[in-house]
């Protein structure tokens, strides 16, 4: 017994090619499109401001204890601006425009002579909570025989202290 084969029929394939567009159906869109493949679609028209992306405020509970770092910045501090200690120690602990004035400090204390004098000393350190994570010192220094006063600003950023600003009188 021989089965009956069934006759065979083209089936033609439809063609996977893109139509061709003529010259005149060609149109070009001129303005720039705003999406790149492969690429984060990224608004970069609005410019951010630095408190989007400059350090973050620290809340004192998320801070370390500040009498003992008090103490220690103010006498780092006084000793960079008799040019005893080099400015980069302190360019973690200070803000840019402290850092910049601290070297504009210690470049003029270096052309000072050398004495042979006792180093400076911080005598007192009294400590102010203004607002939370920001810290007001006022610190007593000898140096040459001489009291002086340094008042410093101390603001927590990125769970550190950072001292914002500096005055000496």
């Amino acid at each position: 017994m021989s089965a009956a084969l069934a006759p065979l029929r083209l089936v033609r394939l439809p063609d996977r090619r893109p139509p061709v567009i003529s010259p005149d159906d060609l149109v070009v869109d001129t303005r720039p499109n705003p999406y790149i493949q492969d690429s984060l679609a990224l608004d970069f028209s609005r410019h951010a401001s630095d408190d989007e992306f400059g350090p973050s405020p620290t809340r004192r509970s998320d801070l370390p204890a500040p009498e003992p770092i008090v103490r220690q910045l103010a006498q780092a501090f006084v000793e960079v601006m008799t040019g005893m200690r080099p400015p980069q120690q302190m360019s973690r602990w200070a803000s840019p425009e402290v850092y910049a004035a601290l070297c504009r400090r210690s470049v003029v204390a270096a052309r000072r002579p050398k004495s042979s004098r006792k180093p400076p000393r911080v005598r007192s350190v009294r400590i102010q909570e203004p607002a939370d994570g920001v810290i007001e010192a006022c610190a007593v220094v000898v140096y040459h025989d001489r009291v002086r006063a340094m008042a410093l600003r101390i603001e927590g950023m990125e769970r550190g202290w950072v001292v914002t600003v500096v005055q000496t009188a």
